[in-house]
């Protein structure tokens, strides 16, 4: 396959293959095996790792870590079905109500009435992880992304008290509600499946369509 050259080349294979991982995971496709690998983390324009940054700010698909706990991207078109299917049915609400989401999840999800974006470590701490608090937020956000109830909607800086901007870009993180029309997620399961093993066939074999779907 043609090697991607930009974000925009990204995003438009993200759309057109419906669901594109974004490291080699025995799928055959990935953002990993469609560039060259001495551009990764140069910090610059041509750089893989930047790109995932301007395709989550472009709202032009879904980037979010998906895929056994890695990152990924998925089209607006089917990210739908695939939340329906990973969610088996159930918005958080239900979810915790019937005892299927722990209280860990809720306070993150919680935090999202009143906020739509929030940075990783405003999360963590509004959340009531971190020190003295709850444990394992890095691994409770990426339960909550791999059940599409969480996605990565843009990078931030973080900033000193002084206003300075310092570090490393962290995630901004977002209810895909708040993002997108969702319609279509609550139609049946097996309708779901059925439009994403249709839409994911030109592209991926039969076991792989499963792991992707599945994410596991």
């Amino acid at each position: 396959m043609k090697k991607l050259k930009n974000a925009d080349e990204l995003i438009a294979l993200a759309d057109r293959a419906g669901i594109l991982p974004y490291f080699d995971c025995g799928a055959g496709l990935s953002v990993w095996e469609c560039t060259n690998t001495r551009d990764w983390w140069t910090d610059t324009q041509a750089d893989p790792w930047v790109w995932r940054e301007v395709a989550a700010r472009s709202r032009k698909v879904v980037y979010s870590k998906l895929f056994g706990g890695k990152a990924g991207f998925v089209s607006l078109r089917l990210f739908p079905d695939l939340a329906n299917i990973r969610r088996d049915g159930y918005d958080f609400d239900a979810r915790y109500e019937d005892g299927l989401a722990k209280l860990r999840e809720k306070r993150i999800m919680d935090c999202f009435d009143n906020e739509p974006f929030i940075p990783s470590h405003v999360l963590k701490s509004t959340a009531g992880f971190g020190k003295g608090g709850e444990k394992n937020f890095p691994g409770i956000v990426t339960g909550l992304m791999m059940q599409c109830y969480l996605v990565t909607a843009d990078f931030a800086y973080k900033v000193s008290k002084k206003g300075e901007k310092y570090g490393m870009p962290v995630c901004v993180y977002a209810r895909p509600e708040d993002l997108w029309d969702m319609k279509g997620y609550d139609v049946d399961i097996s309708v779901s499946r059925a439009r994403l093993e249709k839409a994911l066939a030109p592209y991926y074999d039969d076991n792989v369509i499963e792991l992707l779907i599945s994410g596991k």
